[in-house]
């Protein structure tokens, strides 16, 4: 081959290599984002209560298995799971914990007082740090943390009545015997 047709051809091995590319990433579920924290123990914290102002840390909650919904006011998804966070914490299977995720205080708690509080208590990570330990990529995510402090299931996007019943509800009975 002359250098006339190998020059022509580099720009359409690089097309065809990056068409590749985006084909593989079709149909793969966004939401399924692989969490190294899973059956490791919940990072270290220690955080302000958005709703008394004391310190809640690892040993606050060590003993009760909980989930911790990360959330936030500016968050236009967090909206849209709002009434299921608010259904699940209703029913009282176990307790829901927020994590106010780079957030103002002051937008929060107006936007807990227009669409109501389902939290058992709610964390301020403004800087989102803890939400760094926790892997966190945006709002909404959520966390199962069983009563060892171990996490145990994440949901990347809303909490929906689907991933309720087939994922969180069957590892909540799984790991109950964590509940002290």
């Amino acid at each position: 081959m002359n250098k006339t047709v190998i020059k022509a051809l580099i720009p359409l091995v690089i097309f065809l290599s990056l068409v590749y590319l985006l084909y593989q990433g079709l149909g793969k579920d966004t939401r399924l984002l692989p969490s190294a924290l899973i059956n490791k123990p919940v990072p270290q914290f220690a955080l302000p209560s958005l709703m008394t102002g004391k310190t809640i840390n690892n040993d606050t909650l060590k003993g009760q298995m909980y989930l911790l919904n990360v959330w936030a006011s500016w968050c236009p998804n967090c909206r849209v799971e709002h009434p299921m966070v608010t259904e699940f914490a209703r029913q009282n299977i176990i307790p829901v914990y927020g994590l106010n995720y780079k957030d103002d205080n002051a937008t929060a708690k107006a936007w807990l007082n227009q669409f109501g509080n389902p939290y058992t208590d709610i964390l301020i990570d403004a800087e989102g740090l803890v939400g760094i330990d926790f892997g966190v990529y945006g709002a909404p995510e959520t966390f199962l943390v069983d009563g060892d402090g171990m996490i145990r299931h994440k949901i990347v996007g809303e909490l929906n009545p689907q991933n309720i019943q087939n994922e969180l509800l069957p590892l909540i009975e799984k790991h109950k015997n964590t509940i002290k």
